[in-house]
């Protein structure tokens, strides 16, 4: 299973920005979704994700009311678009996925897999 993000950039703040994160090579039918961010000298943290399942999305505090997730017409890709960047959202993105039921999305530990991550600079 492979996972390529995309969409990073050099963004000002009050702009957007939208992700993207493609899943293949997959051997399961279906993955729930998530993205979590790290920025320099911090642990990372859950920005979203999505359960296959419910369609439910779930945000972190650091997204809530700004981001929103949603599932690619593949299902196979997952977007997260970013809008009202602040400076503190200056990090590197990652997209990880995990096969089958899985409740626990907010955790990173649940997850699988997970891409090389793409970084996003806002500039003040």
């Amino acid at each position: 299973v492979q996972l390529q993000a995309s969409g990073g950039g050099v963004v000002q703040a009050g702009g957007s920005l939208r992700l993207s994160c493609v899943v293949s090579g997959r051997t399961y039918s279906s993955y729930s979704m998530g993205w979590f961010r790290q920025a320099p000298g911090k642990e990372r943290e859950f920005v979203a994700a999505l359960d296959w399942y419910t369609n439910i999305p779930y945000y972190g505090d650091v997204s809530k009311g700004r981001f929103t997730i949603s599932s690619g017409d593949a299902r196979n890709t997952v977007n997260l678009q970013m809008n009202s960047l602040k400076s503190e959202d200056t990090a590197v993105y990652y997209c990880a996925a995990v096969p089958g039921y899985q409740t626990a999305l907010t955790d990173a530990t649940s997850y699988a897999h997970w891409g090389q991550g793409t970084l996003v600079t806002v500039s003040s």
